[in-house]
This record gives C-alpha cells, structure tokens and sequence, in this order.
C-alpha cells in the first residue's frame, strides 16, 4: 500500500507524517539517509512493508529553511517582542533577511505590546509603518487581543514562527488554540532572554493552518550565506530592483541607485537600509 502525506514530526529517527488515513509512523528508505534526508514540511510517498511505514520519495520543495529545518513553508511570522526581550530593529531586519533568502514571505509579529508605556510604544508603531508602507505586511498580538488577523493569515497555510527567546512566540500560538499546548517558561530577568523549551521541530494544528515553532535565537550568521542576490528578495526593496544606472548595482555607493533614492525618500525604511549595508561591507571584509 502506497499513501502520499506531509511530514509533521521528526524526533531522532523516527518519522511522523500526515496522510489520508490519519498520522503514520515512518522510517526513510536507505536511499534516502544516504543522499537527501527528509524535513519538516517535506511531500512525501510512503509505502507499507508488513507493519511498518517506509518514505520512498520526496516530492521537490518550494523553498526551505534551515533554521527550523523546514520545507514547502507559505509564510514565516518573524515575532518581535516590545518588551523583555527589548524591541531591536536589527534583529528584526536579520530574521527578514534571512527568511526572503530562503523565498519564504515574511509577515512582520509585533507582541507585548501591553508591556511598555505609550510613548515607546508609539515610536516602535512609528518605526513599523515605515515597514508596512514599504511592503510588508505587519501585525499586533498581546493577550486579550483576540488576534482574529493572525488566525486569518494562518488557516490554510503552512507557517513558521521565528524570533528572539522570549519573543512570545509559544504563549501566542497558546492564546490563538486553547487546546493547544507548548511548554513556556518565564523570562530569565538575569539573562534579559527566554528559556525556550522546544527540543525538536513540529508542525502544529493552530486555527486551521499548520505552524511549526523553533528554539529562539539572538544572534544570526550570515557567513555561511550567498548573498549575491539578497538585494533582489527583499520586499522593500522590489520595486525599484532593476531601476538603477548600472544592471549589477549593489545599492551601496553606486551612483544613480533608484534604491538608495527611495531611501533617501522615504520609501525604504532607513534602518533596513543600513543593516543592508552593514551585511554588504561584512561580506567584503571576508573576501
């Protein structure tokens, strides 16, 4: 017998995936562990040998992400907290940029919002319409809120949320299915940053959609990257991609760049900008 489903679960060896007749337990074919091992997210065809499950085949990914280690993902919540831990812009553009390298589409999670004084939190709306003008698509979420949008852009789709420990990303997906458990930790006052329990990639049931969850991080590598086309995947940056003077423009100190001139107007958000930058001139003090 031959089924084709969706793998939702891998723990060591051990292979869970969705199909027509419900959540089978599977192993890959020896094939497979030596050439291209099965992710999350992964299409597969699985055949019955006696009373186990094998994966034969792997259907080819749309994109996939490395970090959680997933495939075929519709779109990537890149969570960002207010407060504990603090609001930081750069984070924030890193996990963009790293999420439209792999072709996923961001979609931008502003949480705690009940957690700092009005005035702060203003300027981080402020900072955010600046992203949301220039493309992105931008949410709120705090408990309470009743998050009806986010349940909105989830059903359906096969999600993942990424983010600083401690960004709120568990306690969300708590709020938005009851039923649905993740365990959560209080934030470590000591480290500024959460204990984040998560041992394993899964994609969860949440409001009609598929998400899966991942160990929090505050540092991003880029070293290991291609960024040669970075500049054409980010959003902020489309409209204007193949305006510019020169055709291998990289937007940094090339004259009659239409990017830089969309910065300068307002267009681009400046922060994103210069993390842009900053990425630009690390990849040539490696070269």
């Amino acid at each position: 017998m031959e089924q084709d489903g969706t793998v939702i679960k891998i723990i060591s060896s051990q292979y869970t995936v969705q199909t027509a007749l419900g959540q089978i337990t599977a192993v890959p074919a020896g094939k497979l562990r030596r050439d291209r091992k099965p992710v999350v997210g992964d299409h597969v065809r699985v055949s019955q040998v006696q009373d186990s499950w094998r994966i034969e085949e792997i259907a080819p990914r749309t994109n996939e992400l490395l970090r959680p280690r997933t495939a075929n993902v519709d779109q990537a919540l890149v969570v960002t907290s207010c407060k504990d831990p603090d609001f930081s812009p750069r984070l924030l553009d890193r996990l963009l940029f790293l999420v439209e390298l792999a072709n996923v589409r961001p979609v931008i999670l502003l949480t705690k919002t009940d957690l700092v004084p009005s005035k702060e939190l203003a300027s981080i709306r402020s900072l955010l319409e600046e992203y949301r003008r220039s493309g992105y698509q931008v949410l709120e979420s705090c408990p309470g809120s009743g998050d009806e949008e986010l349940a909105s852009i989830l059903k359906g789709r096969t999600s993942v949320l990424c983010g600083q420990s401690g960004a709120g990303k568990s306690s969300l997906l708590n709020r938005l299915d009851p039923a649905f458990q993740l365990r959560t930790q209080e934030i470590s006052k000591a480290l500024g940053r959460g204990k984040h329990t998560t041992r394993h990639c899964e994609l969860h049931e949440v409001a009609g959609g598929l998400v899966a969850d991942t160990p929090g991080f505050s540092s991003l590598d880029f070293t290991r990257l291609d960024l040669s086309e970075l500049d054409r995947k980010i959003t902020a940056f489309a409209p204007w991609i193949g305006e510019c003077r020169f055709s291998d423009c990289r937007h940094v100190n090339e004259p009659d760049c239409a990017v830089k001139a969309a910065v300068s107007e307002g267009k681009i958000p400046q922060s994103l900008y210069e993390d842009y930058k900053y990425l630009r001139q690390e990849e040539t003090n490696r070269r």
